[in-house]
């Protein structure tokens, strides 16, 4: 576990012992947390579920985002020790929000956009499911409760506008979807008011709350955290978004190209909406008219693929500016969902606004939270003010290929400041193996891949000989070498179409399917982009059919030690199967090899084959 001690906090703080006279003249010990080594610890007076209380209420908004004319309420649960009522104890609050506690439509057939069609054509209209809610008053959710209520916090729960007991309709990322979440840390500080049921008017106080707030939660309940935040809102402290959604566009969109997250084929925006629409179903048809059927479907684009104003929209890097909780974000470099870039980019802007601020990275795919004790002493120096150094410890951590998660190797910061940008140059080799080379080979000219998105990148990336992808290798590694960051592709390519997808992996040789084939071993990282966006993310044109364009764009950022003898591959294709468009195969792309090249980051800048 990461336990590192600061300063001269590893002696026993108890925040609240003491001894107070009952009625009777007895003295009686009073519960109260307990802070050892700069962490909340388990106290025995909070352990036991048979003795928290627990109720509901609903928070009122300051927004009316399903049109009835009243301020959408939010539905919100609690749960505390039972001393907060008989002992008149105010503890800090752990917060999770969420638009899933109330069910989902479920991956149903035909709910995903169909991407069989060429480039530039709408596809087929799809279907549009139904959620039938779940879940019963006053609970919303477990998550979070066994693990703090024992360690002295209270822990709260809502469901998102427009799901389970919520007033509103859901934007996924949309302004209301920020400021759902300060309405209930306003009310958590006595600026907004609560209600004990949806339409009444008997209030609730939170009197038993110091004001201070922390968010989590993972995915989309990871994305909520940041929302609130980016409203500068005044009581939360500290979030740890874990994989967290940061820009719909970066999620749906790659470079201007339209790209599926892994896992599902022609999601978008508009089907997370269906998927999470379990409001008042009285409500959900003017919702679906005005959100989904009007705003998604003019902004949304499926067409071209271009960053615009409604994605703008939906960007949580273009609102930080009031941001000022504490930041931890938690990401897998092997997340082909939510991409690691997501948590990067608002880790990168945070340190720029000097906001206190840590990263964690897995090697892993989806999820996976820092470990316990991380979140504890991040939690514990924001929510209850102990000085137990966590500032002064290195920015990033991250498990290495061979390790744990819960056993991290602390780096000075992300990407690694040792690291340095390395160029690497293509030799031709097509249809088998090229080269990649440190020193750039004279006159290599043009080789030419062909499109088809029936092979998958794995099986192209293992193909002895194909045209269907351009695959460039250096020599067997004579030592490991660590890639810390962000590498970029500068590219000059001609299509012979107007438009064409355009994918790139990274992958380490010789592919492996062994039976103990740790996820690290194929795939480096990868990029998409879009060849009619070459000049431009908010404006695509058409290209001209063998007139060659020059493109760079970014692969998604890594940190990973490619052991000696692997080969390190630069491979080139058209259509990802899993994740882009499927247009009819037969689209050649031609690439410049002399004014192409790989720019990696590499720790102690130096590639030894």
């Amino acid at each position: 576990m990461v336990k590192k001690e600061a300063k001269s906090y590893s002696t026993l703080v108890t925040l609240l012992l003491a001894f107070v006279l009952t009625a009777q003249g007895q003295m009686t010990e009073k519960s109260g947390p307990v802070i050892e080594n700069g962490e909340a610890q388990v106290v025995d007076a909070f352990s036991d579920p048979s003795t928290w209380i627990r109720h509901d209420l609903w928070v009122e908004t300051t927004f009316d985002s399903d049109g009835d004319g009243k301020l959408d309420r939010m539905h919100v649960d609690v749960t505390r020790p039972e001393q907060t009522d008989s002992e008149n104890l105010k503890l800090p609050v752990i917060y999770e929000s969420s638009p899933y506690y109330a069910g989902t439509a479920g991956l149903a057939k035909g709910i995903f956009w169909d991407v069989q069609h060429e480039l530039g054509e709408a596809g087929k209209p799809r279907k549009h499911p139904s959620v039938t809610r779940v879940g019963e008053r006053p609970i919303i959710s477990n998550s979070q409760v066994r693990t703090w209520v024992p360690r002295g916090y209270i822990v709260i729960h809502s469901s998102s506008p427009g799901t389970g007991l919520s007033d509103g309709a859901p934007t996924v990322g949309g302004d209301n979807e920020s400021l759902a979440p300060k309405a209930v840390i306003d009310w958590l500080n006595g600026r907004a008011k609560g209600y004990t049921e949806r339409d009444g008017n008997t209030e609730v106080k939170a009197y038993w709350s110091t004001g201070k707030v922390g968010m989590t939660g993972t995915s989309y309940n990871g994305t909520i955290p940041l929302a609130a935040a980016t409203t500068g809102v005044d009581g939360l402290e500290a979030i740890i978004p874990i994989a967290p959604n940061t820009s719909y566009y970066h999620y749906y969109r790659s470079n201007g190209l339209i790209r599926s997250p892994a896992g599902y084929l022609g999601e978008d925006i508009d089907v997370l909406y269906d998927f999470i629409h379990s409001g008042d179903e009285s409500k959900r048809a003017r919702n679906n008219k005005v959100i989904r059927d009007t705003e998604m479907k003019n902004g949304q684009d499926r067409i071209t693929g271009d960053y615009n104003d409604f994605w703008a929209g939906r960007d949580y890097l273009n609102d930080m500016k009031p941001m000022k909780a504490a930041l931890l974000m938690s990401h897998g470099f092997n997340d082909w969902n939510v991409m690691p870039e997501h948590s990067y980019r608002i880790y990168k802007k945070a340190k720029e606004m000097g906001l206190p601020v840590r990263i964690y990275y897995h090697q892993n795919g989806h999820g996976g939270p820092p470990p316990i004790s991380m979140m504890n002493r991040w939690f514990t120096r924001y929510l209850y003010g102990v000085e137990n150094g966590v500032e002064d410890e290195p920015k990033a951590w991250i498990v290495r290929e061979n390790d744990k998660k819960d056993n991290p190797t602390p780096y000075a910061d992300y990407p690694n400041p040792d690291a340095k940008d390395v160029q690497l140059f293509l030799s031709k080799g097509a249809p088998e193996k090229g080269q990649l080379t440190a020193t750039k080979p004279k006159q290599q000219g043009t080789e030419t891949l062909v499109d088809n998105y029936s092979f998958s990148g794995a099986s192209l990336a293992k193909a002895e000989t194909t045209e269907h992808r351009l695959l460039y290798a250096t020599a067997p590694l004579e030592e490991d070498v660590h890639i810390s960051g962000v590498t970029k592709i500068k590219i000059k390519l001609a299509s012979s179409k107007p438009a064409a997808n355009l994918s790139v992996w990274l992958v380490s040789l010789p592919w492996t399917d062994a039976l103990n084939t740790k996820i690290t071993d194929n795939i480096i990282t990868r990029g998409w982009a879009d060849p009619q966006n070459h000049s431009s993310l908010t404006e695509s044109e058409p290209l001209v059919p063998g007139k060659f364009y020059e493109m760079e764009f970014e692969l998604m950022p890594d940190d990973q030690i490619i052991p000696k003898g692997q080969q390190i591959g630069l491979m080139i294709f058209s259509s990802d199967k899993e994740f882009t468009l499927w247009p009819e195969p037969g689209t050649e792309l031609t690439v410049d090899l002399d004014e192409t090249k790989l720019i990696l980051p590499v720790v102690d800048g130096e590639i030894k084959f």
